[in-house]
């Protein structure tokens, strides 16, 4: 028997050489435009960008900053999940039901989220801005997705289910989950960016105090390029980390499928 081991190596070198190659590519592009633009308030370049996030990270401002924004847009995101799976399985079950949600889920889709900034800020203080900002803008996602989830299940096995009268529970692992979840995790993957750019637009228009928005909007009155694109990255990882914990974890969920995230 012939060992792919190697095979298997050679292709992960090669992918990992790649992301580095373009990963050098467009730092180099960054550089070259730094150079050209040589004005530092208008375009930091990648090394003064590295020296601020190295001196950021050592404070404590920094990491409550982190905790503030992120407490808040997982909260959304949460809330998000929880209702839209909610309301996608009501909606599965009574057509009234999907009747009455979807007018509601098609206007949330369709507006824009600086109109429900600006409501919401009429409604409530800048510190809650994050949560509900974020629970709108992925909603409609998860939503759609589960609703598609809970479509795709295979009729015959719900069918010997109903025959072979298999306890809900039971029912819920062998059938339900598995022909949700890789919807649920394509929800996820696009809900957590999206919460995290709401998230954040929110917190800049509402000048939440203590929230990443805040060192964003800080950023543009002091024409700090440097810090704007600092705390961009740390966006950035953040919206990624959290997508990977969270695809890592619906992997885990019982009746997953081994690549369901």
């Amino acid at each position: 028997m012939t060992s792919t081991s190697p095979d298997k190596t050679g292709t992960v070198t090669r992918a990992v050489a790649r992301r580095i190659g373009a990963a050098a590519f467009w730092l180099a592009v960054w550089q070259a435009a730094a150079v050209a633009v040589h004005r530092d308030f208008l375009l930091a370049s990648p090394m003064q960008v590295a020296r601020t996030l190295v001196n950021l990270l050592p404070t404590g401002d920094f990491w409550g900053t982190i905790g503030w924004s992120l407490g808040r847009i997982a909260l959304g995101f949460t809330g998000a999940a929880v209702l839209g799976a909610v309301l996608a399985i009501s909606s599965a079950a009574w057509p009234v039901a999907r009747a009455l949600w979807e007018p509601a889920i098609a206007a949330i889709r369709s507006a824009p989220v600086v109109s429900f900034i600006i409501l919401l800020l009429l409604w409530t203080d800048s510190s809650h801005l994050p949560v509900f900002t974020s629970l709108l803008m992925v909603l409609p996602v998860m939503y759609a997705n589960v609703l598609q989830g809970i479509a795709q299940r295979d009729p015959r096995m719900l069918e010997a289910a109903q025959v072979f009268r298999m306890p809900f529970r039971r029912r819920l692992v062998a059938i339900d989950i598995p022909a949700a979840l890789p919807f649920l995790a394509a929800a996820c993957r696009v809900g957590v960016g999206l919460a995290w750019k709401s998230g954040v637009a929110a917190e800049v228009i509402g000048v939440a105090t203590g929230s990443i928005g805040e060192r964003l909007y800080e950023a543009k009155v002091f024409l700090s390029s440097t810090d704007l694109f600092a705390w961009t990255i740390v966006i950035v990882v953040l919206s990624v980390a959290c997508e990977r914990l969270l695809l890592r974890a619906l992997r885990s969920v019982p009746g997953a499928p081994v690549r369901a995230a």
